[in-house]
């Protein structure tokens, strides 16, 4: 009997890497992705049976596939279409760049990453937010470094917009998907006039506020767009706002003094 177990031992051989997608496909236990519109060009969207886990760029879909396994460690197959709990959110979510009800797929990241892209989320389209704002709402003041970090490994741009996420000096900075000039093309295909948002900054303006309401807000803010040029206030930071009796928006949610 062991002289024959040793022969069928013998005759094993390590299967071709090609055959495990498909196997792991009709057992329903494979990755996938599909291809869809975007700003920036068709992007590839891959998913798991928890949600969304990789948006990218991509000149082929093996290159895709390739990086993809090159993150998870998992192989990824080609779908026809999404599951249909999937479907309609994920067009809602590629058209608006907001995640809304779109389910996603954050295992690989740690609990600071994953805060850090659910705030990201909260940003309204066409209005930007500094690092700091980021890492104050999130209770970890001073900590800009580690979320511009935690943006540019974002697994899922565009559904989870981290191009809302700005330099508080008024640069763009960087942006995880393609090249930074994305960046620009995303909010000003979002409507926000992004040269008169650097001209400010580069002014050091940092807040507006309105002398009709006494609030003050970040400049692109809804609120503040709202403002007419004669009741327009600018202002350095927080506490020249508190010391002139502006308090912060409840929606933007500046810092305070």
């Amino acid at each position: 009997m062991t002289n024959i177990t040793a022969r069928l031992a013998a005759l094993r051989e390590q299967a071709p890497a090609s055959i495990l997608p498909g196997v792991l496909d009709r057992a329903g236990l494979a990755d996938h992705f599909v291809t869809r519109p975007s700003p920036l060009g068709p992007v590839f969207v891959g998913f798991t049976s928890r949600g969304i886990s990789l948006v990218d760029l991509a000149p082929t879909p093996e290159a895709f596939a390739a990086a993809y396994r090159a993150r998870f460690g998992r192989p990824v197959v080609v779908a026809d279409r999404p599951p249909a709990r999937l479907a309609a959110a994920l067009e809602q979510a590629l058209a608006s760049q907001r995640t809304g009800r779109l389910p996603l797929d954050l295992a690989g990241l740690s609990r600071f990453q994953q805060a850090v892209l659910h705030k990201a989320a909260e940003i309204p389209r066409g209005e930007v937010r500094p690092y700091s704002w980021v890492a104050d709402e999130i209770e970890h003041p001073g900590s800009e470094r580690a979320v511009g970090n935690a943006l540019a490994a974002n697994p899922v741009p565009l559904v989870v917009p981290c191009h809302r996420v700005v330099r508080a000096d008024g640069r763009l900075g960087r942006y995880s998907l393609g090249a930074d000039d994305n960046k620009r093309v995303l909010l000003e295909a979002e409507g926000l006039e992004v040269a008169a948002y650097e001209s400010l900054a580069t002014r050091g303006v940092r807040y507006l506020g309105s002398a009709t309401t006494g609030i003050y807000c970040h400049p692109t803010c809804r609120h503040a767009r709202r403002i007419t040029g004669r009741h327009r206030v600018e202002f350095r930071d927080a506490r020249a706002a508190a010391a002139a009796g502006y308090r912060p928006c409840r929606d933007c949610r500046p810092k305070a003094a």
